[in-house]
């Protein structure tokens, strides 16, 4: 394959060098190769300003982020032979951590496979595109996976922000076989049904494992809140592990409706109930009625998607923790999650004291999680470790 060049400006090859994929549109020395002449998706080979090969890439002219690299041999362009060996590598992994087959099969730039993120629900695959670059690779992607994995069949969950910015139209469609409109899997030792095709993201988020695993060992007895629950990833497990009585809220009442399958199908549905609405009002709601739990879970949306928001976001994560702790019987314990990448662990330690410090209560801190073992971090690019989870006990003093 003949490639054209991109040369960076001087010192721009450093993050390059030191492992980082994404290479940055001012980054680029224009005078001498021109953006404007890549057309979106294509691989080029990047060079550094002295003319040193560095690797190659795929661009996008048109966003911030205009290259990712996706081989530092410049004899190996993202082809159908490459996507085999980097999904066969990433399987290594995962099939030497966990016992069953559903979790995150390719995360994106900690696999090497920048754009691309997989989901495993035993024989079925759920694939998310978010780049244009991967996007012109769809065919061998879905190639790739099979001849690899041989699933039943493959889900394109094509839609979202990430698409938006690209430039690309969001579908949803099967790539390969059959795939139902709700696929089952099993975390935890509880099993699931996952609405793949109406749920949100993959219809499923593998990435909190490790924190309702941990949970699980301390719910036995115990009243727990699940909030922000979607289908209850938490909720469900902490009945499944011996609470005596959970409340799951959601927005969502498809989400919530799987709820109540989820908890029949593991035998609790007695001890399950729900809550439709906003988090913030159902939270008022239950502080007005009196409602007193031994365990609160909060798990939001990403509240900060953009570093300008992280002054919102953060306001937001005090207000919902804060809240959260008022509803917490003596001693209570809260579980606060958070998948904003902007938010550093510090500012969330910071938000859980000043929030328990305004009500008049401290909180001691005993255990932290971060994202599951198929959520791998890119040590070169912080923005792979985005899952935190702490477990505080709230005191009055």
């Amino acid at each position: 394959m003949n490639l054209t060049t991109v040369r960076l400006k001087k010192n721009a090859d450093r993050r390059i060098k030191a492992g980082h994929l994404w290479i940055y549109s001012n980054e680029i020395d224009t005078a001498a190769t021109p953006l404007t002449a890549l057309t979106p998706g294509q691989q080029a080979v990047v060079e550094s300003s002295t003319g040193k090969a560095l690797g190659i890439a795929y661009f996008n002219p048109n966003t911030l982020i205009c290259g990712r690299l996706i081989s530092r041999d410049t004899k190996h362009a993202l082809d159908a032979s490459l996507l085999v060996h980097r999904i066969k590598i990433a399987l290594s992994l995962r099939e030497r951590l966990f016992p069953e087959p559903c979790y995150r099969l390719i995360y994106g730039d900690s696999d090497n496979l920048p754009g691309l993120v997989v989901d495993r629900f035993h024989d079925y695959l759920v694939v998310q595109i978010g780049t244009i670059g991967m996007e012109l690779m769809r065919d061998e992607i879905v190639e790739a996976l099979v001849k690899v994995l041989k699933p039943t069949g493959i889900l394109l969950r094509n839609n979202g922000g990430a698409r938006t910015l690209e430039g690309l139209p969001e579908y949803i469609e099967e790539a390969y076989g059959t795939v139902p409109d709700e696929l089952p899997l099993v975390e935890n030792n509880t099993q699931f049904l996952a609405p793949v095709r109406t749920g949100q993201k993959t219809g499923w988020f593998y990435d909190h494992r490790p924190a309702r695993a941990w949970l699980n060992n301390i719910v036995k007895g115990q009243r727990v809140l699940d909030v922000f629950s979607y289908i209850g990833g938490w909720g469900v497990q902490a009945a499944n592990h011996g609470a005596s009585e959970v409340f799951c809220v959601d927005s969502s009442p498809l989400a919530l409706e799987y709820v109540h399958k989820n908890a029949e199908l593991n035998g609790v549905g007695d001890k399950v109930a729900t809550m439709e609405g906003d988090a913030f009002a159902a939270l008022k709601e239950l502080h007005t009625a009196q409602e007193r739990f031994d365990i609160v879970v909060v798990d939001p949306p990403a509240f900060i998607k953009r570093k300008k928001d992280i002054r919102n976001g953060e306001q937001a994560y005090r207000r919902i923790n804060e809240m959260a702790m008022r509803l917490l019987g003596q001693n209570g314990i809260l579980v606060s999650g958070s998948c904003s990448m902007h938010l550093q662990r510090d500012s969330l330690t910071d938000i859980l004291r000043a929030s328990a410090r305004h009500i008049d209560r401290e909180i001691q801190l005993f255990a932290e999680c971060h994202q599951g073992a198929d959520h791998p971090i890119h040590p070169a690019i912080p923005e792979t470790a985005y899952i935190k989870a702490m477990f505080g006990r709230v005191l009055r003093v």
